[in-house]
């Protein structure tokens, strides 16, 4: 399931407020939202005077929204606001008697599917799901990959994987550390045709769609579903002035260079002494991914650097720090790019042991 950090949840009846302060009391992470009239006879609640305004302040600023009030009320007031199944919330609707959850928008990225089961077993009540993978009792892709924390980078593939799945045809399946393999036992999977991974020539018909799983760049057909793994780990030395942009620029150069690709990064890796570089966290901050600082001991320990620098150890005591600090930050893995270098920066890049 999605993460649903924040849930508000809708009512504008006495009855559907306390539904609400039911499935409140059971859920933490919910804020209640009722008419004024209604805000001072329960505790937890925000006051609203017109439900249309409301629900345009605050839709994005909650993962998940639950309305006890008809389907057609809800429908109409969220049209306007529903921009793409990568950011929209999870809605979810319920009749103010509790009979019913329907799940009625962003039900697998969202999670508002896996919520809605959570809320239906906790006011037994009977949850309503649409979306065509589960009322056929098959795997959602989208759900999978978020799942197993793989990227998705081409959203327009999963409407043609799906119905791949739905209508019972094989797919090409590329997942050579078999992150999906077990989930889609149930499925008929081909290899991926070695010719197919050489360009975006289309995929047969009888076999109308794709999934590639891996954090090597190469072209696939467009009804190839793309998937990539938190799997690489950048190790990067730089004097401690070194701009963002000349990271940046670097960094995706060597990437680019080893055709691997730039979502699969799992985080950076340095010597601490680099802990107050501005241009290397600013650059950490842009990937939105973590960077780990090692101590100079730490980076000695290291056994397998190909490319020990005499220079470094001169200035701050160690062999190496991009092919050590990658080594350490995959957790031992394999260095699959030695140290490249610049007259400012190093990079080196190891890949994380996929059965970690």
């Amino acid at each position: 399931m999605a993460d649903v950090a924040n849930i508000a949840v809708w009512a504008i009846t006495p009855k559907g407020a306390q539904l609400a302060e039911a499935i409140a009391r059971k859920m933490p992470q919910a804020d209640i939202f009722v008419t004024v009239e209604l805000a001072s006879d329960f505790e937890r609640t925000h006051g609203f005077t017109r439900l249309k305004d409301a629900v345009q302040r605050h839709f994005t600023s909650f993962s998940a929204h639950i309305f006890i009030m008809s389907t057609g009320i809800v429908v109409r007031m969220i049209a306007p606001l529903i921009r793409n199944k990568t950011q929209d919330p999870a809605v979810l609707v319920a009749d103010e008697s509790g009979q019913y959850v329907i799940s009625l928008l962003s039900g697998h990225i969202g999670g508002g599917n896996a919520l809605t089961l959570k809320v239906a077993e906790l006011i037994q009540a009977d949850p309503v799901i649409t979306t065509a993978t589960d009322v056929n009792r098959l795997p959602a892709v989208d759900v999978l990959a978020r799942e197993k924390n793989l990227y998705i980078e081409n959203y327009g593939a999963i409407k043609t994987v799906s119905m791949a799945l739905i209508s019972g045809a094989p797919i090409y399946l590329h997942d050579p550390y078999y992150f999906l393999s077990d989930d889609l036992k149930a499925v008929t999977v081909l290899p991926f045709p070695e010719k197919k991974l050489a360009g975006k020539e289309s995929l047969p018909k009888d076999v109308p769609a794709g999934v590639y799983i891996d954090d090597t760049e190469i072209e696939v057909p467009d009804n190839t579903l793309v998937l990539r793994p938190a799997s690489l780990v950048a190790g990067i030395g730089c004097h401690r002035d070194t701009s963002f942009e000349e990271l940046q620029e670097f960094l995706f150069n060597i990437l680019g260079r080893f055709a691997l690709a730039v979502k699969s990064l799992k985080c950076l890796a340095s010597v601490d002494r680099r802990a107050d570089a501005v241009g290397l966290l600013a650059l950490a901050k842009d990937l939105d991914v973590p960077i780990k600082f090692f101590a100079p001991q730490e980076l000695n320990a290291v056994q397998t650097i190909e490319n020990p620098s005499v220079m470094v150890k001169k200035h701050i005591g160690v062999e190496s720090v991009c092919e050590a600090a990658a080594i350490l930050g995959s957790h031992q893995g394999r260095l699959i790019v030695p140290k490249q270098s610049t007259k400012n920066v190093t990079v080196a890049v190891a890949r994380i042991p996929f059965s970690l």
